[in-house]
């Protein structure tokens, strides 16, 4: 490696590398750096990511089927917490089950108690 410094050309002394010559050249691969475009408070996401696996495994249990056999349906948390009212939460939840045959109260009420607290996550704006 070599060092060359040029005074003439700026005012502080800038150091350039290099290879020597004979040298094999390999190429390291470079990595980029990621860019975030959306931030979250990384436990509220665990939080949700957890929820959702539970709620996965729960449906699987009430419709006695696998993951993708589960009936089409999409329980939005966000929505739940934007409802006034648990009741209302209840209500939405229980007529988005409403073709499951076995009792869903006990995974209602567990439901709701999970997203207790919980924080309705918000795209944050564009600059």
């Amino acid at each position: 490696m070599a060092a060359i410094t040029s005074p003439e050309s700026s005012p502080q002394p800038r150091v350039y590398f290099q290879t020597p010559p004979g040298s094999e050249q390999t190429e390291i691969p470079v990595r980029k750096q990621g860019r975030v475009t959306v931030k979250y408070d990384r436990k509220e996401l665990r939080k949700r990511l957890n929820l959702e696996e539970w709620i996965i495994n729960r449906l699987t249990e009430l419709y006695g089927c696998e993951e993708e056999a589960i009936p089409e349906l999409e329980i939005d948390v966000d929505e739940l917490l934007d409802l006034p009212s648990e009741d209302d939460r209840a209500a939405t939840v229980k007529e988005l089950l409403v073709d499951c045959y076995k009792p869903t109260e006990t995974f209602v009420a567990e439901l709701l108690d999970r997203i207790r607290g919980m924080q309705k996550l918000t795209t944050p704006q564009k600059k």
